[in-house]
């Protein structure tokens, strides 16, 4: 059964306004921020790890209701999950997770959280570097 478009522009909205895991850890093992800026949204995550699992996440940014409802519906999705469960999601995922067509111009709004994700992972050494979403869509 697929869901209304309404449904998910409530879903969507929904995250908006009541943000999951929204806030900052207080020493996490991964911190990472980036911004779009072509419209100006920020955002950072920071994640607690353990044997192998991400046991906590946070993000905070401002920007547009896209790019904040993602990053809200992103941390839910990697709460509990392994190390290689995370690395493998995708833009895909995110689409999925939002549920409506995003245009290229908004592409860039729904992908930063998954761009800060993988660009964390990176840094704290657990994934190979990913250079194809700094492309230009």
């Amino acid at each position: 059964m697929r869901m209304s478009m309404d449904y998910y522009r409530e879903y969507i909205l929904d995250h908006y306004k009541d943000p999951r895991n929204y806030g900052t850890l207080e020493s996490p093992d991964i911190h990472s921020e980036d911004s779009n800026p072509l419209c100006g949204d920020q955002l950072n995550m920071d994640l607690q790890i353990e044997d192998g699992h991400v046991t906590e996440v946070r993000f905070q940014g401002r920007g547009c209701a896209i790019s904040q409802a993602s990053a809200s519906m992103l941390s839910e999705m990697i709460e509990g999950k392994t190390i290689a469960e995370v690395i493998a999601l995708g833009k895909d995922d995110i689409l999925e997770a939002l549920g409506i067509p995003i245009s290229p111009a908004r592409s860039k709004c729904a992908f930063l959280s998954l761009r800060v994700l993988h660009r964390g992972l990176a840094i704290a050494g657990l994934e190979k570097p990913n250079d194809e979403d700094d492309e230009d869509e």
